[in-house]
């Protein structure tokens, strides 16, 4: 049952992203949430933290934001529960630049209230080395 739950926050998430509907996607993540996110700073802390940058994030798309999530595996035992996914992001850009990447991402939930909330979330690209510069044309086995 709570991996049925956890999948379909994660589903749920990712329509949020979609529409572009700050407030419903932030319902999704605790108060105390700490966030890695793919950009600078190192990391986000707070649910103050979070609304900033996702609104920050959502003015740079003039289109929805396309999430197609695959690989899903979810592990959950208590009030905790772990998580991670493949998402390909997707969309125009308000450049006009139309883009479609993979990230990895990692989420790590716990019970509150008896609901499931996001209190980790870490999101990331692979790192071509020596360039440093981010392998954002991989794609997804099979």
């Amino acid at each position: 049952m709570d991996t049925t739950e956890i999948r379909a926050l994660l589903d749920d998430r990712s329509e949020a992203i979609t529409a572009r509907d700050l407030d419903r996607l932030l319902a999704f993540y605790s108060q105390d949430v700490v966030y890695f996110d793919l950009v600078p700073p190192l990391y986000y802390a707070g649910i103050d933290a979070l609304r900033k940058r996702f609104a920050d994030w959502f003015t740079r798309w003039s289109s929805p934001i396309g999430q197609d999530v695959r690989d899903v595996h979810v592990a959950a035992g208590g009030d905790v529960a772990a998580a991670h996914m493949l998402i390909r992001t997707s969309g125009t850009l308000t450049t006009g630049t139309e883009v479609g990447y993979w990230v990895r991402a990692t989420d790590t939930l716990r019970r509150e209230s008896g609901a499931w909330l996001i209190a980790h979330e870490h999101v990331s690209l692979p790192v071509e080395f020596p360039a440093g510069t981010a392998a954002m044309d991989l794609l997804p086995p099979g």
